[in-house]
């Protein structure tokens, strides 16, 4: 239990039966007349969900402890996605569920942050950007070099964004795993 003046930003709170809402903002607000309050923007761990809410200063809220570790994808084992504690060795069968639109710029040997609560797996988070090879994408034609032109190339893992007209197949480009944009080549 804390109370609404030690709220933090990432704090994650336990809230409506149970489920699990992190602190996205907070701002304590004193009016000149009244009592003081703490309004706050949540958003839902599991569903992305993002609210309002305001709770009187003072009142205790039930906190969670969300155990993040880093983690490296091993392999693929049928519906799960199998991730090593590079720590302790030990494995963690993780389902497609769970890992989301992660599994769009997931390869063997990345390194990811495995959130869990009370043994269960909430999500998987990459890192904000990703290097990942062009398996496939068609030759750009001549004169179409004009700014701002893209078409669709796989990448590695399967997933299709779109590119720049001048890259190739076989190159390494830098990917966003947030929305999926092309961030720019990458040099070797």
């Amino acid at each position: 239990m804390a109370s609404t003046n030690d709220l933090k930003n990432g704090m994650v709170l336990k809230l409506d039966g149970g489920q699990l809402w992190s602190v996205v903002e907070f701002q304590h607000v004193k009016p000149g007349k009244g009592p003081a309050f703490v309004r706050t923007k949540l958003k839902n761990v599991l569903s992305g969900k993002v609210v309002d809410k305001t709770f009187n200063a003072g009142v205790k809220v039930e906190t969670a402890t969300i155990d993040r570790r880093d983690m490296q994808f091993s392999y693929m084992d049928g519906e799960y996605f199998v991730f090593m504690d590079m720590d302790t060795y030990d494995q963690l069968m993780v389902d497609r569920k769970a890992v989301g639109d992660a599994a769009n710029f997931l390869i063997e040997g990345f390194t990811a942050s495995v959130a869990q609560y009370e043994g269960e797996v909430l999500y998987v988070e990459l890192p904000a950007a990703v290097e990942l090879t062009i398996q496939h994408t068609d030759p750009g034609v001549q004169g179409d070099r004009s700014t701002g032109g893209t078409k669709p190339a796989t990448l590695e893992t399967g997933y299709e964004i779109g590119v720049p007209l001048f890259i190739t197949t076989g190159e390494k480009i830098k990917v966003d795993t947030r929305s999926g944009d092309y961030l720019g080549r990458v040099n070797s």
